[in-house]
């Protein structure tokens, strides 16, 4: 068992089961006591820990994702540190992986399903990229697919977080490799336009079943991100729409000037697509292989070239149509000589390829060996005019040739500074890179102080919260802050006041805050003990309380016939209104365990009742019962809890029939989700103990009923 299993966090957050582990961190499933919710718990890998520089970006990254409120998008509750651990709480999401999904669909999603999963990755990248963070690890595997179809992706604005521990290409970077853009590939600064060539990848993935680059190590993926093109996506999958095969070429164009220039222009073209599918829109792909008929190149062979000169690419034109001309009829004389000739082009533009690949490959990848990883100080600026700064950085070998100032043309006014003195820049003044080119963005100080802009509050009650978060920010220039209340008049989501109202005056700068309804508030009430009631008082009782009654099952007890046994919501509980509660009546003992009766007294007739099996599929959990062929009745294999003391310890074993690699196993105990992991293909079953009284078990792997036994 993990060692930090039942590790309460700053006596708040309990670690209860481990749902995943990944590159830089593992995923605890953990209850938050405080608030008495189940949450997600992602704990920093101690040899990254270590890193002071790692630390403090996680936390600073961490910090700034808390910032984004999307439904696609997962929420960053807290960022905290225990000690040596350091972690941030992130929402619980019952789902599985994109990766999951596709390879349960069989590998490829038909092109509606795939439009429907990327539009909502998008809108979480536009929301992120609207916020100044950049993802910078799109992948399916950071994509949770809910029960309800919609999407949450997760990790925005980590991935960078331990850039600066791995700076070359390694065997644990091969779930991300495949999908890096092109200047991720060579160390290239990246910008919003890189996420969206990695959701280009996901969507080529998506519709064609495969990835657009296969290698046998990281290096050789990243090396054909930079030097290749895949195979179009019609050649692979004719099926898909041409529309939708020309905006998964844009996204993944290898220069990203060619790409798209926002996820909203992305969305723009997907929203277009989506109201007429057989569109086609006016792009050229110069860099592509497209033949006229789809499904016409190999499908086992990948379409690979040079990468064309940017400047080429942007300057391209329609190729004009070949004029086919009458080829002479070859001459007997000199061909040997022409087949030499041919036989050495060929060969020299192998060896210029390589020499190509050769040099992308020390460049871009073993720069760091050589140079010992070689860190650079940014140095500090403030206080210094732009002159100042530049012959600063030209006269300092150090700093010389590693870094440049470029002036903001942010204004502002800093009454501790003299005009023309810079006042702010980033990055910070004395921190480290190890780029080895970096661009000091400085702010100066205006000659006089700015007068604030005048701007009056607009009247947004009653409209959505989400649609003014940007727009506020962005064309008042306030800062904006959030609050939630319960409202009846008001839908989850709506505006329900603001401060300051409406027609205030309002200067840049100032705070915001803007009150949103969560919804009108839910009622909850004290479950009761029905065991032992009859059916009618049990019924009566439950709509006195405000819930509703299922459909009573009939199952023999020792009890009287009649009574209840068993309620899926346990006494002392709180259960919100409405809910529909399951019952179990006894039917009375078997009839070999009923007393004799006088040989002179003749039995009235008695009225058997139907005897319904429970249904496994139930909320509440059941496992369906094994039946005893010879005397034909039914026992549940668990007690339904008359006997079973609380303070027992029982082990639950799940066997596991065959499945691949990451399957998830889910493990319901009285109704409610108990354990929850991955387990690899070679595993054959799963163990775990529970401590307390046992009223119902219900498991499964991928979503699929398995079998069980409780000892």
């Amino acid at each position: 068992m993990d060692q930090y299993i039942g590790t309460k966090l700053n006596e708040r957050y309990e670690l209860v089961s481990i749902l995943g582990v990944g590159g830089m961190a593992v995923v605890y499933k953990a209850k938050d006591l405080r608030l008495n919710r189940m949450v997600a718990v992602k704990v920093l890998k101690p040899e990254l820990a270590a890193d002071d520089d790692i630390r403090s970006r996680f936390h600073d990254e961490s910090r700034t994702v808390c910032m984004m409120n999307h439904p696609n998008i997962v929420n960053v509750f807290d960022v905290n540190q225990d000690g040596d651990l350091d972690y941030f709480v992130m929402e619980l999401v019952d789902g599985i992986t994109l990766k999951q999904y596709i390879r349960k669909r069989g590998g490829t999603l038909n092109w509606r399903e795939a439009l429907h999963f990327a539009v909502q990755i998008l809108l979480a990248m536009d929301h992120a990229h609207s916020k100044g963070i950049i993802h910078r690890d799109i992948k399916p595997q950071n994509v949770m697919v809910l029960r309800d179809g919609s999407v949450k992706v997760a990790d925005f604005g980590i991935a960078r977080i331990v850039d600066s521990a791995q700076q070359t290409m390694t065997q644990e970077a091969l779930g991300s490799v495949h999908y890096i853009s092109p200047e991720q590939a060579k160390g290239s600064a990246v910008d919003a336009r890189s996420d969206i060539y990695s959701a280009g990848v996901v969507l080529y993935e998506m519709t064609t079943g495969r990835l657009p680059y296969e290698g046998d190590s990281p290096v050789a993926v990243a090396v054909q991100h930079i030097n290749s093109v895949p195979l179009a996506p019609r050649e692979i999958n004719p099926e898909i729409p041409l529309g939708m095969e020309q905006i998964t070429i844009k996204m993944m164009a290898p220069d990203k000037d060619l790409r798209y220039a926002s996820a909203a222009v992305v969305l723009s073209d997907l929203e277009e697509f989506r109201k007429n599918p057989s569109i086609r829109f006016d792009y050229l792909f110069p860099w592509m292989v497209i033949h006229e008929e789809p499904g016409s190149a190999d499908p086992d062979q990948n379409t690979v070239s040079i990468k064309f000169n940017p400047e080429d690419l942007r300057n391209a034109k329609p190729p004009e149509p070949e004029k086919k001309e009458e080829e002479p009829e070859p001459e007997d004389d000199g061909s040997g000589k022409r087949t030499a000739l041919m036989i050495g082009a060929i060969l020299l533009a192998i060896l210029l390829v390589l020499f190509i690949i050769f040099r992308i490959l020390f460049t871009s990848f073993f720069s760091d060996l050589l140079d010992g990883g070689k860190e650079y100080t940014v140095p500090n600026l403030l206080g210094k005019t732009y002159t100042e700064a530049e012959r600063e950085i030209f006269q300092s070998d150090e700093l010389f040739g590693h870094f440049t100032v470029t002036i903001s043309e942010e204004q502002m006014y800093n009454a501790s500074y003299e005009p023309g003195q810079i006042i702010r820049q980033e990055p910070l003044g004395n921190t480290t890179t190890k780029s080895e080119e970096t661009e000091i963005v400085v702010v100066v100080n205006a000659d006089e102080e700015i007068e604030a802009k005048e701007l009056i509050m607009p009247a947004i009650i009653g409209e959505g919260y989400e649609d003014w978060a940007d727009t506020l920010s962005d064309k008042y220039g306030v800062v904006v802050k959030y609050k939630s209340e319960f409202s009846s008049d008001y839908d989850e989501g709506l505006i329900i006041k603001t401060d300051p109202v409406s027609g205030s005056t309002l200067k840049e700068g100032q705070t915001v805050t803007v009150t949103y309804s969560k919804g009108p508030k839910s009622t909850t009430v004290t479950m009761v003990s029905l065991i032992g009631m009859s059916e009618n008082e049990a019924r009566a009782k439950l709509a006195e309380m405000g819930l509703a009654c299922g459909t009573p099952v009939v199952q023999e007890s020792d009890r009287p016939a009649g009574q209840v046994i068993f309620q899926s919501v346990k006494p002392n509980s709180s259960v919100e209104k409405n809910t529909v509660v399951e019952l179990q009546i006894s039917s009375g003992p078997r009839p070999e365990d009923r007393p004799a009766e006088p040989e002179d007294h003749q039995p009235e007739p008695e009225v058997q009742p139907e005897t319904q099996q429970p249904n496994p599929e139930q909320e509440w959990g059941w496992n369906t019962p094994d039946t005893n062929e010879e005397e034909g009745t039914t026992e549940p294999e668990v007690d339904q809890g008359q006997n079973m003391p609380e303070d027992e310890v029982y082990t639950i074993t799940v066997n596991l029939p065959a499945h691949e690699d990451n399957s998830v196993i889910m493990i319901y105990v009285n109704g409610e989700n108990y354990y929850t992991s991955t387990v690899s293909a070679d595993q054959s079953k799963v163990t775990v103990d529970y401590q307390g009284t046992i009223e119902g078990v219900y498991a499964t792997l991928d979503g699929i009923e398995t079998e069980w036994v409780v000892e």
